[in-house]
């Protein structure tokens, strides 16, 4: 399997108020990484891509599950 779809797996297990919570911890993350990107260029600088497009599957997750899909 790959990685993304592990990380799927995973976040499909987690509830409402883990996926809220981990949501907030990764947007942090996301503003910490570009502002050190912003000061200096970061060593991988896709991380920033890659963060972003988890807060986005964690979020439809979120969404899935508030709807009741």
């Amino acid at each position: 399997m790959s990685k993304k779809t592990d990380y799927l797996k995973s976040i499909q297990d987690l509830n409402v108020n883990d996926l809220s919570s981990r949501i907030k911890e990764d947007e942090q993350r996301l503003k910490k990484l570009e502002f050190a990107h912003a000061i200096s260029p970061l060593e991988n600088p896709m991380s920033i891509r890659g963060l972003r497009k988890d807060i986005a599957r964690l979020k439809t997750e979120l969404k899935k599950k508030q709807i009741g899909i």
